[in-house]
């Protein structure tokens, strides 16, 4: 099988007759957690035709491995437990594994926002100080380059979560296992396979990506990549130069400035279609998980349009590879960001978090919205602990049956009523509030799709008359609104609330504290329409 490393392309060649003695896959080793509830795969290699025992405490299973030495048993559940207990595999060899827990196990994906560690964000010190959870085990597939086809197996290891091992451990998935294991009181164990600057496609298998014509000019991408690169010689300072070239000369074309390189640009290994979920997510694959957190975007936001079919295709993928259903799915919004103009077109975040709100129509998903917690000048904003929490609100209400709010208000409908447009929301139980004074980050247009800063208030005890004029009633015909106006817009036809890289005044909250999502009324042409 082939694979990619930074700038390079290394081809390794195995061969069943490598294995002899049985093996195991790195992420059944010592400390791990098992799912709890799930019928839980333990797999590896060993001789064709060899004869393989697993047992744990006086349960066998027996498999025999078939002619490419591979083999796989699928264990009965098992009750989430913090009893630690032992496996042994045996077949010409015996393989013993230690220190075994039963609990909730979620994979934590995407590219830097869910790789960044515990040490570089908010209170890091007192976190790290803190961070005695033995019941919490962490497991990070080791990033290594990726690869041209699926691979079996990963660098990696469970440690125990303590203050000596959380430092360099993915802060989001960190903050959200925590929120589970201190409200669920189980073991949790969480899978990391992330990496910075990486773009969907490289997540998600070829198969994938061959389904749909519309992912062509990705496929192709990838492959002009690789045909540039096939000896391997050329390091990252000669591609990047050739990145430089091509960008400025695409410049010239078009008239637009040159974009800048990003660490890792689409020219370069790892981040080619697939090329990541053949090295990171390949080898995982098999292992039983209840769900997945996703944080991942920035490098499609240029490709924003195109994310509305992209992401919903990666989660659609990774639930027929685990073969598991439709497992929990629950992602992050990207959070406000003041986006350098070089990198991509004002306005693409805006599209990107429009196309992520997008996904919430496929069944089992749910996005935690962060347009409050980000950093005009720092891309990896630092409060991941918020990051994690709301996460887990998610978590708890949709996987967990906990009947508290999850989510801010949501953009439900909108009604022209003259010269005013009402928007109605859901997730307003608790009713609707602005933050920090007047309500703000909204903004309306005519006909002549020229948005302009509007006035907007929160109309709490409403509702349309058959006129659609709007009166006020008791207090059990309540719903909450919001009235968007601007006296030089005379007759609106669509509101906007957000809708900015960086919306600094966005102030809109239900009673929980939990942010509005941005959103948009209109149907209009995308700034990244046609770009592929």
């Amino acid at each position: 099988m082939g694979r990619v490393s930074q700038g390079c392309i290394v081809i390794v060649l195995c061969s069943a007759a490598a294995f002899a003695n049985i093996k195991l896959p790195a992420i059944i080793s010592d400390n791990m957690v098992l799912q709890a509830d799930a019928n839980d795969r333990i797999w590896g290699w060993g001789d064709p035709d060899e004869n393989v025992t697993v047992t744990i405490n006086e349960h066998e299973y027996r498999a025999t491995s078939d002619a490419g030495g591979k083999w796989m048993v699928t264990l009965e559940a098992m009750k989430s437990s913090e009893i630690p207990f032992e496996m042994s595999v045996a077949g010409k060899n015996t393989i013993t594994i230690r220190n075994i827990i039963v609990g909730q196990v979620w994979l934590a994906s995407g590219q830097s926002n869910m790789d960044v560690p515990v040490i570089t964000v908010l209170d890091a010190n007192s976190e790290i100080r803190n961070a005695t959870y033995p019941r919490i085990r962490l497991f990070t597939v080791l990033k290594d380059g990726g690869a041209i086809n699926p691979v079996e197996d990963c660098n990696g290891q469970w440690v125990i979560c303590s203050p000596q091992t959380v430092a360099g451990y993915s802060a989001a998935a960190y903050y959200f296992g925590k929120a589970l294991h201190n409200k669920l009181n189980q073991p949790v164990g969480l899978i990391n396979s992330s990496w910075g600057a990486t773009s969907a496609e490289a997540w998600m298998s070829k198969s994938a990506l061959k389904a749909k014509p519309e992912f062509a000019p990705i496929i192709q991408r990838c492959e002009e990549m690789l045909k540039k690169y096939p000896t391997g010689k050329a390091d990252y300072t000669i591609a990047m130069a050739q990145w430089q070239k091509e960008a400025a000369d695409d410049a010239k074309k078009t008239g637009k400035p040159a974009k800048q390189p990003t660490p890792f640009d689409p020219l370069i290994p790892p981040n080619g279609s697939s090329l990541l979920y053949n090295s990171m997510i390949s080898p995982i694959i098999k292992y039983s998980i209840k769900g997945t957190i996703w944080y991942q975007g920035e490098s499609n936001a240029d490709r924003a349009k195109q994310y509305q079919k992209l992401f919903p295709s990666l989660i659609a993928d990774w639930r027929q590879h685990w073969q598991q259903g439709d497992f929990p799915f629950l992602f992050v919004q990207l959070a406000n960001y003041k986006v350098p103009s070089v990198w991509c077109d004002p306005e693409a975040w805006a599209e990107l978090r429009d196309a992520q709100s997008k996904t919430l129509s496929v069944p089992n998903s749910g996005m935690a919205v962060t347009i409050d917690i980000g950093d005009a000048n720092n891309i990896h904003p630092a409060n991941k602990q918020e990051v994690g929490r709301r996460l887990a609100l998610i978590a708890l209400n949709k996987c967990y049956g906990r009947k508290t709010e999850y989510s801010g208000p949501m953009y439900k409908s909108m009604k022209i009523e003259k010269n005013q447009i009402v928007i109605t929301f859901d997730h307003v139980d608790s009713g609707l509030i602005a933050k920090g004074g007047p309500l703000k980050g909204f903004t309306i247009a005519g006909a002549d799709r020229k948005f302009v800063a509007a006035r907007a208030s929160i109309q709490e005890t409403c509702f349309m008359r058959s006129d659609k004029s709007v009166i006020e009633v008791n207090d059990a015909a309540k719903i909450a609104v919001v009235i968007v106006e601007n006296p030089d817009v005379s007759r609106p036809v669509a509101v906007r609330y957000a809708w900015q890289d960086n919306p600094e005044s966005a102030n809109l909250y239900n009673g929980f504290g939990l942010p509005a999502s941005p959103f948009k009324t209109d149907d209009w042409p995308w700034i990244t329409e046609n770009i592929k």
